[in-house]
C-alpha cells in the first residue's frame, strides 16, 4: 500500500474527524517534538500514517486491524513497534517509561487541548462519524467516553504535551459533558 493509497483510505466517505486532517496534524505535533532520533521520528511518523488506517465507527477493532495492515507495509525492522504504537490507540493508556508511547498517544490526543472552537469543531465531526447511533444512546457513550478521560490524573502521558494542553482539555471535557447532560 503506497502513501497515495493510504491517503485515500482517509478519504473514504464517512470520515469526517479521522481523514488525512487529523493525520496532517498529527504529523505537524510530531515535527515540534524535540530530542527523538532519526529511528524514533521514522517509527514515530509510521504509527502516526497507519494508526487510523482501517476505520469503521460501526466496529471495535479498529486499532488491531490498521496494526496489522502497518505491519504488513512498513520496514521489517519497524513493523512490531509501529503495531505495538498503534494497538496503544485502543485504550490511549500508557506504561510508565513507554516514551514513543507517552508521545504517540499525546499526539492522538492533543486535539482535546486545542481551542474552543477547533474542540467544538472535533466534537461535531466525531457526532457525524456516529450518525448511524440514536441521540440519546450517543450522548450516554459519549459521555463514558469523555468522563474516563477527564478522571485521569493525567490526559497526556507525554510531560511537554501534559504542560501544553492538559488545562485546556479540562476545560473541553468538562464543557461538551455539560453539553451531553452530564457524565456516564
Amino acid at each position: 500500500m503506497t502513501r497515495e493509497e493510504l491517503a485515500a483510505a482517509y478519504a473514504a466517505p464517512g470520515r469526517h474527524y479521522h481523514n488525512l486532517s487529523h493525520i496532517r496534524d498529527c504529523l505537524a505535533a510530531l515535527a515540534r517534538v524535540d530530542s527523538l532520533s532519526a529511528a524514533e521520528r521514522e517509527t514515530l511518523t509510521e504509527a502516526i500514517w497507519w494508526h487510523d488506517a482501517v476505520y469503521d465507527p460501526t466496529r471495535r477493532d479498529n486499532e488491531e486491524r490498521s496494526a496489522e495492515l502497518a505491519e504488513q507495509h512498513v520496514r521489517t525492522e519497524l513493523r512490531e513497534e509501529v503495531g505495538r504504537l498503534i494497538r496503544l490507540t485502543m485504550t490511549h493508556d500508557v506504561s510508565a517509561g513507554d516514551r514513543l508511547g507517552a508521545i504517540l498517544i499525546s499526539i492522538d490526543l492533543s486535539i482535546l487541548g486545542s481551542d474552543p472552537a477547533r474542540y467544538d469543531a472535533y466534537a461535531a465531526a466525531i457526532r457525524r462519524e456516529f450518525s448511524h447511533v440514536n441521540e440519546d444512546d450517543y450522548r450516554i457513550g459519549r459521555a463514558r467516553v469523555l468522563s474516563r478521560f477527564a478522571a485521569r490524573e493525567v490526559i497526556f502521558p507525554d510531560p511537554d504535551f501534559a504542560a501544553m494542553y492538559d488545562q485546556q482539555a479540562r476545560a473541553n471535557l468538562a464543557r461538551e459533558l455539560a453539553a451531553l447532560g452530564g457524565g456516564a
